[in-house]
This record gives C-alpha cells, sequence and structure tokens, in this order.
C-alpha cells in the first residue's frame, strides 16, 4: 500500500449531458470528489480509514501533515491526439511510488462485428465527433476505417507500464476489462453498468450512474428511490449509515482471501482507497435494487474482479446497507431480505 494518486486526467464527451462551459456534469462531480476539503484538513489520526482525510501522516507534535491535492487536466471531447498527448505527459511526471488515474466519462462506440478479432475491433469511447477529411473520404471509398477519434482498450496498453487507474463512466464501459497487464505494475479497472432500467433512462443528461455513487454514494440512492427532497436530518442520519458502510468494507476489504494483489498497492492512498469503497456500495445497492439485480447489463464490473463471496455478498454489508434503505423508507424500491437467493 504504498501508492500514491499524483496524476489525473478527466476526459468527458456527452453529447446530452448537462455541462458547464467546458465541464460536463461527470467531470465536475469527479473533480469535486478528488479535491480536499480545508475543513478537513484537522481531523485527527486514528479514525476510520475510508474518508479523504482521516487518516494523515503525523508529524512529532502529532499535527496532521498538510497533504496536497493530485495534479489533475481536464480534457472536454479532446482529439485522440490531445488526450494521448495529456496522457502522455501525465505519465511522464509520475514519481516513483507514484499512480495514473484516468476517468472517462464519455459515449460508446461499439464493435461492426459479433466476432471482434482484436482490442480495436471490439469498440471504445469516443473522445471527440470530429470527422477528419481524410477518415470521410476513406469511407465514402467504402474502405474499412476505424473511428480517429475513439479511444480502444489497445491505445492504453503503452501507459500500463507505470500503476494505472482506470474509471469508465460508459454505455460501453465493459470492453475496458480487455485491458492487459503485461508489465506486472498494478491495473484496476472500475467500469459503469451498460445500460440502465427504462424508468431510469431520463436519468442519463443528468450524469452517469457510477459517476453519482463515486461522488455522493446516498444522493445515488436518493436519486434511485425518486427522493427530490430530503430534511437536513435524515440527510445527516443517512451520511453516517453510508459512513458505516463505508467502514465496514473497508474492514471486509483488507482481510479478503479472493482479492487480487493489483488493488492493494492502490488502498494506501485516501482518494482511491474511498472510489474502490464507494464502488463497492454502488456494486452492493444495485444487486439489491429490484430493476437492477436480474440483468448482467445493469450492474457494474471491476477488473480485476472484486470477491463476491468474501466481500460484495458479504452479510454485513447487506445488513448495513437495509439500515440505511429502511431509514429512507425505500423498501418497495430495493427487495425484501428474505427475497436474496
Amino acid at each position: 500500500m504504498d501508492l500514491t494518486l499524483q496524476e489525473v486526467l478527466i476526459v468527458g464527451n456527452n453529447n446530452d449531458q448537462v455541462k458547464f462551459s467546458e465541464l460536463t456534469l461527470d467531470m465536475f462531480r469527479i473533480l469535486q470528489t478528488l479535491e480536499r476539503e480545508p475543513q478537513q484538513e484537522d481531523a485527527t489520526y486514528g479514525q476510520a480509514a475510508y474518508s479523504l482525510s482521516r487518516a494523515p501522516s503525523m508529524e512529532p507534535t502529532d499535527r496532521p501533515l498538510k497533504r496536497e491535492n493530485p495534479h489533475k487536466y481536464l480534457l472536454y471531447k479532446p482529439t485522440l491526439s490531445q488526450l494521448l498527448v495529456f496522457l502522455a505527459s501525465g505519465f511522464k511526471e509520475l514519481p516513483p511510488n507514484g499512480a495514473l488515474l484516468l476517468y472517462i466519462s464519455a459515449d460508446g462506440l461499439f464493435p461492426s462485428s459479433n466476432s471482434p478479432e482484436d482490442r480495436y475491433d471490439m469498440g471504445g469511447v469516443m473522445t471527440n465527433s470530429k470527422r477528419e477529411p481524410d477518415q470521410s473520404g476513406a469511407k465514402q471509398r467504402n474502405c474499412h476505417v476505424k473511428e480517429m477519434h475513439c479511444l480502444y482498450p489497445g491505445d492504453l496498453i503503452p501507459f500500463v507500464r507505470k500503476p494505472l487507474f482506470l474509471i469508465v463512466d460508459s454505455d460501453n464501459s465493459w470492453v475496458f476489462q480487455s485491458v492487459p497487464q503485461l508489465f506486472g505494475q498494478p491495473l484496476v479497472v472500475l467500469m459503469s453498468p451498460q445500460d440502465v432500467p427504462a424508468q431510469y433512462q431520463d436519468l442519463h443528461p443528468k450524469g452517469g450512474l457510477l459517476t453519482l455513487f463515486l461522488h455522493s454514494p446516498l444522493t445515488a440512492v436518493c436519486v434511485l428511490g425518486q427522493i427530490a427532497e430530503i430534511p437536513y436530518h435524515l440527510w445527516e442520519t443517512g451520511q453516517a449509515f453510508v459512513d458505516r458502510f463505508l467502514a465496514e468494507a473497508s474492514r471486509l476489504l483488507t482481510r479478503a482471501k479472493g482479492l487480487e494483489n493489483s488493488y492493494l498497492p492502490f488502498l494506501g492512498d485516501d482518494f482511491l482507497r474511498l472510489l474502490v469503497l464507494r464502488f463497492i456500495f454502488c456494486c452492493v445497492a444495485l444487486r439489491l435494487h429490484r430493476a437492477f439485480k436480474h440483468w448482467p447489463a445493469l450492474l457494474p464490473r471491476s477488473q480485476p474482479p472484486l470477491p463476491e463471496a468474501d466481500l460484495l455478498l458479504q452479510p454485513s454489508l447487506e445488513r448495513a446497507m437495509y439500515t440505511l434503505i429502511d431509514h429512507l423508507e425505500l423498501g418497495s424500491v430495493f427487495i425484501e431480505p428474505r427475497e436474496i437467493l
């Protein structure tokens, strides 16, 4: 657990998503998630390990050291050349024991055939809708030309020479589970569901579901329960229940026998640890939701997969989730505990 998050690339290209100037809503949310709040810097040592600033490095005076935020690149609808330049820059600037986070929220580009031959035939995510003149001409001549401004899984192979943490929120996110770990460096990929149930289709312009869980798990549960407003005292209590879930998930995560070694080096960084724990929260919440439970495409994935028996299906996590569900009175939205197979 010796890695620290040093470089972050945040990429956004959702054509129908709400945006602020050159930031989509997903980009804004993940940006806020990766920023420390000043009032949290004075948190004392020894509190729960899941929180951003609650396990600071200590000086002999027992005063927490101020931690710097990771360096970030914000790329809104970049061309592929722009994306690769900034990705290479972040890769180059990584110090020893530094980790690179690539976050992508973009529309998917799907394969043209059902039997892809390599990582460039499986599709990817569109970084920009720009059409190059030579590419358009080649297509008019009926030549098989792949999209210029699309990030394919194979494009990331050169960058797995250093620790890489990848988050993809897209309707073609699962294609990135094929990124190979060729150089023995830690590699973790968190992927959003590829679809959402019909009753939640209108949420797409308001941001990706996985990103919302990573930004604010309690807000995401309220959205799934169609709760538009919540009294402040219920919010505060609900946040405490979320914190209890994350604390239990942190305990299980460090003890899970089936946990792949790729996760362990990232868990020493407070940001990356928080992202993993909130991803676990997302997995458990959607597995217990009536509309998501029975369709694999509606569930998130990770590569390497998180262990189910020792982590995702643990009764203690389900009990913690049901405590929050009961608090918000969402029993009709989620399955009953006795319905769990």
